[in-house]
């Protein structure tokens, strides 16, 4: 419809078809129409009063079969739809089959990025719901998405859990989940830490011998490494997470160090007294440790390199680093550093910064062992999940697990989306699976309902003829045909809250429909059977770009 609208004033106003689709706007109450074109823009073109513009354009402009009305409301011109029209290309449109959009440019989403040295966490479940949704939106959008990760897998925090493990392990094998057998010594490293502050030094010279090569400390390291690579891919295989591409620190941080040298022989990276290696990035930014005073490599300093070998492996048009907002600093660090080393990627680097996930217990430190380990989270919320099936209906062991966890999932992933990524988030794992709120199970259970709708009719192919249009029907219609601008708009801001309050609200709106206006056997039975169509396909979908599974049943 917004199509037929954009037609009809290009012929009046001399403006692209683009800039006019961007200045369409859905008024705040149907009472001023179905459609709006403010004129502020025509102002200066036509040296005229924006009230008088839309004036003289609501006399112009011809309705047709599918515009019924055009009027001006000060400086905007109204356009009151056909509703049936409407209605009719709404759902034709939905239910065609959906052409794959041509592939614009390569982006990179780097997330996750876990440390080898324990499991992942309650924010790590946050980092990959954002960056699996965002990799999904802009795969829908056209774009051709590739997902990577970094292991960061050497380093003085890695050598802690060594350490420990080395200490007190006594050559023990995991005895439960391998990232979690791993993770308990580096909460022991912290707790033997405050008992022995002399460990610190033995940690660094830990650190000194594995970049040394020792083969003691490798050997333990590779052990270790192992083990929480196999636990951590668990926990992505359950969570539903793939990746393009993974690397790893310990292969990369000595190349890094090449940069250095070089940043050095060009004047732009300067020793200091004790040999560390720095960077002066002015008031802002200040002083910036490269390289410490004993030759050890920083983050920073594998992150330049790592820049350079994805463009070397990917040649990507942007690169979508989603981290937490405790790293704003790093990256406007690294950003600068890769601008003022001219390298031509630089300008297409974007960090995504996300808040912090607390829970009412309050704030998570791993090093204390009070952090929510992901697998953890994820069981207690399938537990909750099965006592409220159990409440339900009877279901075989099987059917009940199969079900449990994928609700848990989209109770989890919905939660740490539906509140935009830059906020911080309160995760309530009792408020997370309510079937009647805001939630990912509320959602599903909509999907789940329009499926048995369609399910009990006998109607298999039914026509779209549309008698007359009740209330509902029209806000279903009318929440149906903006799902485009949704994806859009998340895919311009990089944001799949936006994507998931439109489901919600497109939920919502679905109850209200099923409530109001029976399906089966009523007189309108064959086109409210393409209507439910037309949302379960759109709500699905809504739901992929969520990472969300849906449920035929719930």
């Amino acid at each position: 419809m917004k199509e037929i609208i954009i037609n009809l004033l290009s012929k009046e106003v001399k403006l692209e078809k683009k800039e006019i689709l961007k200045l369409i706007e859905i008024p705040p109450s149907s009472d001023l129409g179905d459609y709006s074109f403010p004129c502020f823009i025509l102002a200066k073109q036509l040296k005229k009063n924006p009230s008088e513009i839309a004036s003289e354009l609501s006399k112009k402009l011809k309705t047709s079969k599918d515009i019924e009305k055009i009027i001006a409301t000060g400086p905007y011109l109204n356009f009151f739809i056909n509703k049936k029209s409407f209605g009719e290309i709404t759902i034709k449109e939905i239910l065609k089959e959906r052409k794959k959009e041509k592939k614009k440019g390569k982006t990179l989403v780097e997330f996750l990025g876990p440390n080898t040295n324990k499991p992942l966490h309650l924010g790590h479940l946050r980092n990959m719901s954002i960056g699996e949704s965002v990799s999904r939106i802009l795969e829908f959008s056209g774009d051709n998405v590739k997902k990577v990760n970094l292991y960061n897998d050497r380093g003085i925090h890695i050598t802690k859990s060594m350490l420990a493990y080395k200490k007190f392990g006594k050559s023990k094998k995991p005895n439960k989940k391998p990232d979690h057998f791993v993770g308990d010594f580096y909460i022991l490293y912290g707790k033997e830490l405050e008992k022995n502050p002399e460990m610190e030094n033995e940690n660094k010279d830990l650190l000194k011998k594995w970049e040394e090569e020792d083969k003691e400390t490798l050997a333990i390291w590779k052990k270790m490494n192992k083990w929480v690579i196999k636990g951590i891919k668990e926990t992505y295989k359950k969570f539903g997470i793939k990746f393009d591409k993974e690397y790893y620190e310990s292969k990369i941080y000595k190349k890094a160090k090449e940069i250095i040298q070089d940043g050095i022989k060009k004047g732009l990276f300067k020793k200091r007294k004790d040999n560390a290696v720095i960077i002066n990035l002015g008031k802002e930014l200040g002083e910036k440790v490269l390289l410490r005073a004993d030759n050890t490599s920083v983050y920073i300093t594998q992150d330049m390199y790592l820049a350079k070998l994805r463009y070397q492996d990917y040649k990507f048009d942007r690169l979508i680093y989603i981290v937490g907002n405790e790293q704003d600093y790093h990256f406007k660090v690294l950003f600068k550093i890769l601008n003022l080393l001219n390298y031509p990627f630089s300008k297409h680097l974007q960090h995504l910064s996300y808040g912090m996930v607390t829970l009412p217990e309050g704030k998570m430190k791993s090093r204390e062992g009070t952090i929510v380990d992901a697998d953890n989270l994820i069981e207690k919320v399938q537990n909750l999940v099965k006592k409220e099936i159990e409440k339900r209906e009877k279901l075989s062991k099987k059917e009940i697990e199969f079900r449990s966890l994928k609700i848990s999932l989209a109770a989890i992933k919905y939660f740490l989306l539906k509140v935009d990524y830059s906020k911080e988030i309160l995760f309530n794992p009792e408020e997370s699976i309510n079937f009647e709120g805001n939630t990912g199970p509320y959602l599903q259970y909509s999907y789940a309902r329009a499926n048995s709708i369609l399910k009990k009719s006998k109607i298999k192919k039914p026509a779209l003829n549309i008698i007359n249009l009740t209330e509902q029907e029209n806000k279903l219609i009318k929440k149906l045909s903006q799902f485009q601008e949704a994806v859009e708009s998340a895919y311009s801001h990089l944001n799949p809250s936006l994507t998931a309050n439109y489901s919600f609200e497109l939920a919502q709106i679905f109850n209200e429909f099923y409530h109001a206006c029976p399906v089966i056997n009523s007189e309108q039975e064959n086109f409210r059977l393409n209507l439910v169509q037309a949302f379960k396909k759109i709500i699905k979908q809504s739901l992929y770009l969520l990472g969300i599974d849906v449920l035929e049943e719930m």
